[in-house]
C-alpha cells in the first residue's frame, strides 16, 4: 500500500502585511515535516492575484493545502479552483461567494473602525495614463488595529514596512468561489479590530467550513502561531491522499 503524498503548503498573505507575517508558522509547519511555499502577492486585483497564486500552485508537483490571510482569503477563493489544492484555510478572512466582492460582503457588518484609519495614496498604471489609488492603514493606526497583541516594536516595524493593496480589488468580484468544491477551514479572530469577527464567522458558516475561535488580533499568524499551524496541520491530515 502507497503512503499518502504529504502536501505542500502554500500560505498567501494578506493586506497590509507581506510573506513574512507568517515568519512564526513556517517554522512549525517545517518542523512538522511539510514543505512550504510563502510566495508575495502583488496586491493589485483579486483576478490578478488570484491568477498569480494559481500559477504557483501549478508548478508545484503533488497536492496543495492553501491558506490565506485576510485578503488572502479572498484570493484562495478564486485560486483554490486549481486541480492540485486538496483543501482551503481562512485565517481571519473573507470567503466570499462568487459574484460577490470584498466591499459587498464587509459591508453587511458594523465597521470596526478601519475605514477612517486608511490613507489613499495615487500610484501610475503601467503602461497607461491611468492612476490608480493604494490604499494603506495609517502608521500609528496600524498597532492597535492590526497587531494589538503582537510585540510593540514588531507591530511598529509592520507598520513602516505593509504592503498596501490596490482600491480595484475592493470592487472586484469572485469569478468563483473555491469552498464549494473545496474542504475548507476557517479561524475566527474574535478580537479583530481590522475585519468584524462576525463576518468572518458568517462566511464561513455559509460555507460549511470546520471552524475554529481564537483570542487574537487581525495578526493571528504571529500573536497566535501555534494554534495557526495546529489548524492547518489538520487540514493537511484530514485530506491526506
Amino acid at each position: 500500500m502507497s503512503r499518502p503524498v504529504s502536501p505542500t503548503v502554500v500560505l498567501v498573505h494578506g493586506a497590509f502585511a507581506d510573506a513574512s507575517s507568517y515568519a512564526r508558522v513556517i517554522p512549525e509547519l517545517t518542523a512538522a515535516g511539510l514543505e512550504v511555499v510563502a510566495p508575495a502577492v502583488p496586491n493589485r486585483s483579486l483576478v490578478d492575484d488570484a491568477a498569480y497564486i494559481a500559477s504557483v500552485v501549478r508548478a508545484i508537483a503533488g497536492p496543495v493545502v492553501l491558506v490565506g490571510h485576510s485578503y488572502g482569503g479572498a484570493v484562495i477563493t478564486v485560486a483554490g479552483t486549481e486541480d492540485n489544492v486538496q483543501a482551503l484555510v481562512y485565517l481571519a478572512g473573507y470567503a466570499l461567494e462568487e459574484g460577490e466582492s470584498l466591499g459587498e460582503l464587509q459591508g453587511r457588518f458594523p465597521d470596526t473602525g478601519l475605514a477612517d484609519a486608511l490613507v489613499y495614496t495615487p500610484f501610475p498604471v503601467a503602461g497607461s495614463d491611468e492612476t490608480g489609488t493604494d490604499v494603506s492603514v495609517a502608521v500609528e493606526r496600524f498597532p492597535d488595529l492590526f497587531a494589538a497583541d503582537v510585540d510593540p516594536g514588531l507591530a511598529e516595524v509592520l507598520a513602516a514596512s505593509q504592503r498596501p493593496l490596490s482600491a480595484r480589488a475592493f470592487t472586484e468580484t469572485a469569478p468563483v468561489a473555491a469552498w464549494r468544491t473545496k474542504p475548507s477551514w476557517g479561524l475566527i479572530a474574535t478580537s479583530d479590530r481590522t475585519l468584524n469577527p462576525d463576518m468572518e464567522r458568517y462566511g464561513y458558516e455559509r460555507a460549511g467550513m470546520t471552524t475554529t475561535e481564537v483570542d487574537s488580533s487581525h495578526l493571528v499568524m504571529l500573536a497566535q502561531p501555534e494554534r495557526v499551524a495546529e489548524l492547518i496541520l489538520d487540514a493537511v491530515r484530514s485530506t491526506a491522499r
